[in-house]
């Protein structure tokens, strides 16, 4: 199958210098190195890196067979997860235009690094599907568990358990996004990460797939 891009002017790419290095692996086993930019409907934007040489290119969906990111998680791409969705309904009072990333959240570890790094003030929206299972016979989504009592050992004491929650950089400055989609503003510059308002993850397991707009 033909890779299909488009080169974008530099003048229109605003993209911090990271040390990513995401490997886009193709159906029929091209490899294609650089950093996974952004989701959109049935494409993804990626930065090839190529030596010293970098190009801006999009890849329909249904030619990916994974993408391996770079912090480790070799993770399986859903080629169809937006095949019947268009891109103007991306969810209630979710702008068009935004980029979109997909992450795992994992449930038995703390934080899942999204690879995104935001600014101070940038708007930040979110879409969760699925459940985790965050010890015996329990499993939630995004939401977490009804009617949850305060836990002072958790992130977010007063905040369901089991709840998705957010934090930038490495202060101990967590937000609360369970399966309202946002805005949410940064509050400072730095790395999002997503977790799981738990905190006991030993018996955890399973993961959320969140798709983050920035």
């Amino acid at each position: 199958m033909k890779l299909r891009f488009a080169v974008l002017s530099l003048t229109l790419l605003v993209i911090p210098v990271t040390l990513a290095a995401d490997t886009v692996v193709l159906t029929n086993g091209r490899r294609i190195q650089g950093e996974l930019i952004g989701v959109y409907g049935r494409e993804i934007e990626f930065e090839e890196r190529d030596g010293g040489r970098r190009r801006t290119i999009r890849i329909p969906r249904n030619e990916i067979g994974r993408i391996e990111f770079d912090n480790d998680r070799n993770l399986p791409f859903d080629r169809d997860m937006d095949r019947d969705r268009d891109r103007d309904d991306v969810g209630a009072g979710i702008p068009r235009g935004m980029r979109e990333r997909p992450v795992t959240a994992v449930a038995s570890s703390a934080w899942t690094d999204t690879g995104i790094d935001v600014r101070a003030g940038q708007p930040l929206y979110f879409q969760a599907n699925g459940e985790w299972r965050w010890g015996p016979n329990r499993r939630d989504g995004a939401e977490g568990e009804d009617n949850s009592p305060v836990n002072r050992n958790r992130p977010l004491p007063d905040r369901p358990a089991a709840a998705l929650i957010g934090r930038i950089g490495d202060r101990d400055e967590f937000f609360f996004i369970g399966n309202d989609p946002g805005p949410y503003r940064a509050r400072a510059a730095g790395r999002l990460y997503l977790g799981i308002n738990d905190d006991v993850l030993t018996d955890n397991s399973g993961s959320l797939r969140v798709t983050v707009f920035y």
